[in-house]
């Protein structure tokens, strides 16, 4: 009994260890003048992270007066870098970039740092995202000055704008600034939460090998990366600032980012209280060790034409391999493995019936836990709607819902197990799980290179199957000791696909626990009570269950997103209330009614979202005195047989974004936007010919309230443009009256919220 519960703690406390070795457990005191200190950091982050500081508001401005004076402080010329950029996905801007440069000892690639100092529009503080990178930056640009150390490389800092609207910061320093040819590795901190290990990525053009082992040398102290990740972000649609940097210049980059708290994301709650001040020790633990490294190294020699393999592992920090043995170790794995089988029938430790056997406990844990993991969060937000509203699918009680899944799929894996335990079975067990695992591998081995440490477990597995092949009562601890791999490789992959991509992958974590369980099949074939251990598992799980319900309300400390818009058609001077919400709440009830309007012609134009979100309800409003935009045509002249049009459209009032909508049937010869030339695209080589949807384009206004457009149409194209001109002004706004929302609701992130529209349309014959 001593034994098994020796075994049973050094399991746990291997459990604990392979996340607590993914960051700082507390925030470490500055040693020197020299040592990066958290409590400046924060000094920094607390009056940038003050008010909502989107492009174009006074508080954006104020951020970015202030970062000039801390820069300039610390000895550097600032230069502020600005002009107009439209991103590809069609949100148009006038950014203004911090940029500054220490000159190095040595004629050669620059080193960049990172990060974005504009809020997510219209009610983020930004505290995490990104005022986290920005102070990271700050300080650590501090700290490494204070050591006295001239680098070789010119250190070049870019705290970029408009990040959220569209990477037009990047877009612009990368496109339009000489530096940009300079630069040979870009390190960039970012946050898509607010707490969590911050995750290493690589965003390069070509192999990693090199930058892994750059990083490796670079030696920081928690080191969370994995190839794994890094392959799936390669098939993603990304989008940090690293995208343009790769994309338009061919530079390398790692980008450090955090995202656990996902609930905080672009909300009222991305506050300065609220950002996990660990993770913010752990942005500091790449900051310091990677500045001091590639501040000195070659970076010419980046890039690289092969790619390595690579994960971290507690006590060895990021283990790495090259590409070209992946398929050795895979074929060397089966062989060894269709040699035990062999062996062990050999030796009477195998036979073919229970082997087959085995298959059934095995795939029976794996289809219950799976189907579990995906039809519960179905029926989670079946039984509570709200659910719904966090548009990036991580509730706030998402941990909760976590641990209480991985609970019932160890409580499932036993109890199952329980039902085929037979004396000495443990080897005819662990046959199933290594075929799997091996099947699981050899995919990844020519579809996912990136995960193909997974079959580092396996050979692990494989010295086990060898050891009970070969002694008919092994060690426990022995056992024990070869199932820590398992354990401590994998198990934050339970946690991380959920947090980082929302409660709809439940289903990767029960799968994750049943991949372990199945390797640690011959350790839990001592215990002969597995059922006992079952019913536990399972009360531990209901407890987490009991738990998220009375934590799935939402109350001050986990407050209601919803949303609210007020919008005149100016055309017929009608007006509606809108909402993108599912749920009604009192708030948005007073405007909407208990019996809403679904039939929303508003999404003929859908005003673009992150998530796709369209309107869900409307109702009837009074018209308004709401000041319209005006038109004046400069130019209407027909030119080798096309309509040359400019057009000078004026905001009477205060707004912050306008959105341009024309029938795909238009074609626009040309176009241009306050003097940038829009790129021609599609079949037929025109302005916005790609399009498939009416949008034409989103304008975010910096810092004025005109459109100077330029455009050219065929000579007897009836041209309408519908224009959505929108103010973020609704809460207090003097002709609405609409109150502040109670202290248990926030506004939605993701949508075009608290606004108010006047619709236009524009119409040329």
């Amino acid at each position: 009994m001593l034994k098994k519960s020796i075994v049973l703690l050094v399991l746990i406390l291997s459990v604990y260890l392979s996340f607590s070795a993914l960051k700082p457990s507390s925030v470490p005191k500055a040693k020197d003048k020299a040592s990066f200190s958290v409590e400046r950091a924060l000094s920094h982050l607390d009056v940038i992270s003050k008010a909502p500081h989107f492009v174009g508001n006074n508080a954006h401005a104020n951020v970015r007066d202030y970062i000039t004076k801390q820069l300039e402080a610390l000895g550097l010329t600032v230069e502020i870098q600005e002009g107009y950029s439209i991103s590809r996905w069609g949100n148009m801007t006038k950014p203004k970039n911090i940029l500054a440069r220490i000159e190095g000892s040595d004629n050669s690639k620059a080193l960049m740092l990172l990060s974005h100092y504009d809020s997510n529009p219209h009610s983020s503080y930004g505290a995490s995202d990104a005022g986290s990178g920005v102070v990271t930056i700050l300080e650590g640009l501090r700290a490494y000055l204070e050591s006295g150390k001239k680098p070789k490389n010119d250190i070049i800092v870019l705290i970029s704008d408009a990040e959220e609207l569209g990477l037009n910061g990047a877009d612009l320093f990368v496109n339009k600034h000489p530096w940009a040819k300079d630069l040979g590795l870009v390190l960039n901190f970012e946050a898509r939460g607010s707490g969590g290990p911050s995750y290493m990525l690589i965003e390069t053009n070509g192999g990693n090998r090199n930058m892994v082992k750059d990083f490796i040398e670079a030696n920081p102290d928690y080191p969370v990366a994995n190839s794994l990740a890094y392959s799936i972000y390669k098939l993603l649609p990304n989008d940090t600032d690293l995208t343009r940097f790769r994309e338009d210049g061919d530079i390398e980059g790692f980008n450090f980012a955090f995202i656990d708290d996902h609930f905080d994301y672009h909300t009222a709650l991305d506050t300065y209280e609220r950002l996990d001040r660990t993770t913010l020790a752990h942005q500091a633990s790449y900051l310091m060790p990677t500045l001091h490294y590639f501040a000195d190294a070659n970076l010419n020699n980046m890039k690289s034409d092969s790619d390595n393999v690579y994960f971290n592992m507690p006590f060895f920090k990021t283990i790495t391999y090259s590409f070209s043995l992946i398929l050795p170790m895979f074929i060397i794995s089966f062989l060894v493995f269709l040699f035990l089988i062999y062996y062990g029938i050999k030796r009477s430790r195998l036979t073919l019936p229970e082997m087959g056997k085995g298959f059934l406990p095995f795939l029976t844990t794996l289809i219950i836990n799976v189907g579990i993991g995906y039809l519960g969060w179905v029926f989670l937000k079946a039984v509570y709607p709200g659910y719904e509203e966090m548009l990036h699918g991580f509730t706030y009680n998402g941990h909760t819902y976590i641990w209480a899944f991985a609970f019932l799929a160890i409580g499932i894996s036993l109890f199952v197990y329980h039902k085929f335990h037979k004396p000495k079975n443990a080897s005819n067990l662990l046959i199933a799980p290594i075929f799997f695992w091996l099947i699981i591998c050899g995919a990844f081995a020519f579809q996912l290179k990136g995960a193909s440490f997974f079959i580092i477990p396996v050979i692990f597995a494989l010295i086990t199957l060898f050891v009970i092949i070969r002694q008919h009562k092994p060690s426990l601890y022995l056992l024990t000791f070869l199932s820590l791999p398992v354990i401590l490789i994998m198990s934050p992959f339970v946690k991380m696909f959920p947090v980082g991509l929302g409660l709809g992958l439940l289903m990767a974590s029960t799968l994750m626990v049943t991949l372990i369980f199945s390797l640690t099949v011959p350790v839990f074939s001592y215990f002969k009570h597995k059922n006992r251990w079952a019913y536990l598992f399972f009360i531990i799980s209901f407890a987490f269950f009991i738990t998220a319900h009375f934590q799935s309300s939402f109350n001050e400390k986990r407050p209601k997103p919803n949303s609210l818009v007020y919008v005149l058609n100016a055309d017929d001077n009608t007006a509606i209330w809108a909402t993108y919400d599912d749920v009604l709440d009192p708030w948005t009830k007073t405007y909407l009614s208990d019996n809403p309007n679904d039939d929303n012609a508003l999404n003929k134009n859908t005003i673009g979202s992150k998530y796709n979100t369209r309107f869900s309800y409307s109702r009837k409003a009074d018209a308004k005195n709401i000041p319209q935009p005006t038109f004046e045509v400069l130019f209407d002249s027909v030119i080798d047989n096309k309509r040359h049009l400019r057009l000078y459209m004026a905001s009477q009032r205060l707004v912050n974004r306008v959105e341009v909508f024309s029938d795909t049937t238009n074609v626009y010869y040309d176009y241009k936007i306050n003097g940038m030339d829009i790129q021609k695209s599609g079949k037929s080589k025109t302005a916005f010919g790609n399009r498939w949807r009416n949008r034409l384009f989103t304008y975010y206004v910096p810092d004025g309230n005109s459109l100077d457009l330029e455009f050219s149409v065929p000579v007897n194209q009836k041209t309408t443009m519908e224009i959505y001109e929108s103010s973020f002004d609704l809460i207090g706004h003097s002709e609405l009256k609409v109150p502040k929302r109670s202290a248990d609701m926030i506004p939605k992130p993701f949508v075009l919220n608290d606004a108010v529209i006047v619709k236009k349309t524009l119409t040329i014959e």
